[in-house]
C-alpha cells in the first residue's frame, strides 16, 4: 500500500539502525522526545527502541489529547449528562477514562445517561437534527488535528439553526505543551540502558524533539521555529510509520552532533512550512484562546486552549449550561501525570499492569489508543526497564 509498506521495509530498518550506530557519539546520551503517542505506538509495535543504540532514549511526551484532559473536566460532562437530560456525544477514547470516584462516561451511560459514541462531528449534527426537542451537546477534545471538524460543525449549525446543538469545547494547543515541557524545571526521566553512565543531574533534560505528524499538517512547521530557536533545540517534524521515526531520530543526533538547533521536516509528504492555511483561518474564525487551561500532568498553562468566541456563544454548552470549574485529583498512586511531562516512564508505576489494566484504567494513558502505558501494555514492554 503507498506511503505504509515501503516505510516498513525491514533492510531499510537495518540501514537506518547502523548509520544511528555509526552516527552517534558514544560518550553521550540522546533524550529524544517524541511529543505524538501516535509515535509512541509506533517505537513500541515495531521495536524501534530495539533498533537503537544504547545512549539513545526515547522519552514520551503530552502528545496525547485524551490523556492530558483533566479528571475535572470528565466530570464536568458526566454532570451535563446526569443533570441536564443532554444527548451528549463524544469519541470512543473518552469513554473510559476514570472521572472522580472511579466513575467513567461509559459507567454513567450504563447508569442510564443517554451518552454516545460518535466518529465524528458529523454524527453529532445528525443526532441534533434527529432529536430537535433535547439538547445535543458534543464533548470536543483534540489537538489542532480535530479542531477544525469542530469548527465546521457549528458553522454548519449555526447555518442550519440547530438552537439545540452546543459544544463542550476542551481543545487544546500542542506549541503551549511543548513550550511548558522546555520551562519545566524539573528533569526528565532517565531509564540508562545497562553498560551507560549516568550523566550529572543538570545534564538529565530533553535533547531534541520529534515534532508532531497531524498536528504539524495543520499548523506547518513553521510553529516550531521559535521553541529550536530560543531553547536551542533541534526539532524534526516525523511521520508515523517506523522508519519515519528511525530517519527523523538519526537527524536530530546529527544536529546534535553538529551543535544545530533547527526545525526540519522528514514529513515532508503531508507537512508544508505554512501548513493548511484554510484551516488555521477557520479556528481563527470561530475560536480564541482562554487565558488558562489545566492539563493533567503539566498543570495550568496560560493561552494553551481554545474557546467558542462571542459570534458563537449559543454554541458553546459552558455558558449554555451550569459547569462550574472542579478539581479533582487522579487515582491515589498513578503516574499518568509525571509519564505525560516525561517525568517517568510507564514502567515506574506500580499500578501499571497489577490493578491498572485496558480493562480497569486507573488513569488515561492506559486508556486512550494513543496513551504511553496502553503502548506498553499492548506491546509487551512492562518488563523493560530500557524504556
Amino acid at each position: 500500500m503507498k506511503y505504509i509498506s515501503e516505510f516498513r521495509q525491514q533492510d531499510l530498518a537495518r540501514q537506518l539502525a547502523q548509520a544511528i550506530a555509526q552516527t552517534v557519539d558514544p560518550n553521550r546520551h540522546y533524550r529524544l522526545m517524541e511529543f505524538c503517542g501516535g509515535h509512541t505506538h509506533a517505537i513500541f509495535r515495531y521495536g524501534v527502541q530495539d533498533l537503537m543504540p544504547a545512549n539513545v532514549e526515547f522519552i514520551h511526551g503530552p502528545g496525547c489529547p485524551v490523556c492530558v484532559l483533566p479528571t475535572g473536566r470528565i466530570d464536568n460532562a458526566i454532570q451535563l449528562a446526569e443533570r441536564h437530560d443532554v444527548i451528549l456525544c463524544t469519541y470512543a477514547d473518552l469513554m473510559r477514562v476514570p472521572a472522580t470516584g472511579r466513575n467513567s462516561l461509559l459507567k454513567a451511560k450504563a447508569g442510564g445517561c443517554d451518552i454516545r459514541m460518535v466518529y465524528s462531528t458529523q454524527d453529532v449534527l445528525k443526532i441534533a437534527r434527529e432529536n430537535p426537542a433535547r439538547p445535543v451537546v458534543f464533548f470536543a477534545i483534540g489537538f489542532e488535528t480535530t479542531t477544525p471538524p469542530t469548527a465546521v460543525a457549528i458553522k454548519q449549525a449555526q447555518a442550519e439553526r440547530l438552537t439545540n446543538f452546543s459544544v463542550f469545547c476542551n481543545h487544546v494547543l500542542t506549541p503551549a505543551a511543548m513550550q511548558a515541557i522546555l520551562d519545566a524545571p524539573q528533569p526528565v526521566a532517565s531509564a540508562i540502558a545497562p553498560g551507560i553512565a549516568l550523566p550529572p543531574a543538570s545534564m538529565q533534560s530533553i535533547d531534541a524533539f520529534l515534532g508532531p505528524s497531524h498536528v504539524s499538517t495543520v499548523i506547518g512547521s513553521q510553529a516550531y521555529e521559535p521553541f529550536a530557536e530560543h531553547h536551542a533545540k533541534p526539532i524534526v517534524i516525523a511521520g508515523f510509520e517506523p522508519l519515519d521515526v528511525m530517519q527523523s531520530a538519526l537527524m536530530l543526533i546529527r544536529q546534535l552532533n553538529e551543535g544545530r538547533h533547527e526545525v526540519e521536516n522528514e514529513y515532508s509528504r503531508a507537512v508544508t512550512r505554512q501548513g493548511n492555511l484554510k484551516a488555521q483561518a477557520l479556528m481563527r474564525e470561530i475560536f480564541e484562546l482562554r487565558p488558562q487551561f489545566e492539563w493533567r500532568g503539566l498543570g495550568l498553562i496560560a493561552d494553551s486552549a481554545l474557546k467558542l468566541k462571542a459570534d458563537y456563544a449559543d454554541f458553546d454548552a459552558e455558558q449554555r449550561f451550569d459547569m462550574p470549574a472542579i478539581q479533582a485529583s487522579d487515582v491515589k498512586g498513578c503516574e499518568c501525570p509525571a509519564i505525560l511531562r516525561g517525568a517517568k516512564k510507564p514502567q515506574d508505576c506500580k499500578l501499571l499492569g497489577t490493578v491498572c489494566t485496558p480493562e480497569n484504567p486507573m488513569g488515561s494513558c492506559m486508556v486512550s489508543s494513543e496513551g504511553a502505558c496502553a503502548a506498553y501494555w499492548s506491546y509487551g514492554r512492562l518488563s523493560r526497564r530500557s524504556g
